[in-house]
């Protein structure tokens, strides 16, 4: 008689795990950190002021007063923007037993949720302007490169690249060439560009740089290119190389590797951001929300999406180093 084994017997059941292992980031460390305010219109307005430059001068006695020396607070604002996900499914498709989810809808609006919170991430921190919008072009906010100007810094070796030449969202910063962002980032342009927030009444807490500048700010020589942890009570000896605070000279920083940030060109080009996030928001006209679209045939239709804009609350408490090699 036959012997039977598993290549030859009929009615093994499959062996599929019940959870779904998705490997794509959804950390989003800028959205996540930074305010969260209301929107009330499609334009959100807020306003900026600064103190007069501190003085020695005395009064003399008896003397008459001066001249008036106010200044008007100045009025600024950004577009609200839409950003949207669909999903599409069948009525069978939610009836069958799935491995990994209980309805196919449930789990892809949860999908689509966290790739609405990437899309934002990517948004606020690229160099795009704000734009009306009109019946055939999208309402579009303007991003932080754009509002960048005080605090601004480019060490690319050329002189094409150049800073927003207004910093309210309507102009774009300028990049270098590719040819001309061969500097690597340094500690000495990360100081200057701290020193020059400060100067500007600016207290940034944030470092947020890409991966690979991450790695660059770990080799810094403020920070210990390769630290240990003496071991305790018999534990083991934990060896630690990279820097999650730098402590400058005017406060310390996270700093924050954000998977999001977007070179200029391929393999060169990047940004590194001084951020206080006290004085940055997601002012939201519209929350997260899914709405069930007009049923068609034996399906589903949802879209989920949300409206907002980012409010920068004066650009002098935040710095850029433009135009960094990072390759």
């Amino acid at each position: 008689m036959a012997e039977f084994r598993t290549f030859t017997a009929i009615g093994q059941r499959e062996d599929l795990s019940n959870t779904i292992y998705n490997i794509a980031p959804t950390e989003t460390p800028v959205v996540s950190s930074i305010g969260k305010t209301k929107a009330t219109a499609v334009f959100h307005e807020w306003q900026t002021d600064d103190l007069a430059a501190a003085s020695a001068a005395g009064l003399k006695e008896g003397d008459a007063a001066g001249g008036a020396s106010d200044t008007p607070t100045v009025r600024v604002g950004n577009r609200t923007q839409i950003q949207g996900k669909t999903i599409h499914i069948s009525g069978t498709l939610d009836a069958v037993d799935k491995a990994g989810r209980k309805t196919e809808t449930a789990y892809q609006l949860a999908k689509a949720g966290q790739e609405l919170k990437r899309d934002m991430e990517k948004t606020i921190m690229g160099n795009q302007i704000a734009v009306t919008g009109t019946a055939s072009a999208a309402r579009l906010l303007a991003s932080i490169q754009t509002w960048l100007l005080t605090n601004y810094s480019s060490i690319a070796t050329g002189a094409t690249a150049a800073a927003p030449t207004n910093g309210n969202g309507t102009v774009a910063r300028t990049p270098s060439s590719a040819a001309q962002a061969t500097v690597a980032f340094t500690e000495g342009a990360l100081k200057s560009t701290v020193k020059s927030c400060f100067e500007n009444g600016g207290n940034p807490t944030m470092l947020v740089v890409s991966p690979f500048l991450k790695q660059v700010v770990s080799g810094f020589a403020g920070i210990a290119a390769q630290r240990y942890e003496a071991p305790t009570n018999g534990s083991q000896t934990t060896i630690m190389g990279a820097a999650d605070v730098y402590l400058s000279d005017f406060g310390t920083l996270s700093v924050v590797p954000d998977r999001f940030l977007t070179p200029d060109y391929a393999g060169t080009g990047d940004q590194a951001f001084v951020l206080d996030p006290t004085m940055l928001s997601i002012a939201t006209l519209r929350p997260f929300q899914s709405n069930l679209l007009a049923k068609d045939g034996d399906s589903e239709k949802h879209q989920m999406l949300s409206e907002y804009t980012l409010q920068v609350s004066n650009q002098k408490a935040h710095g850029i180093v433009a135009d960094i090699k990072n390759t």
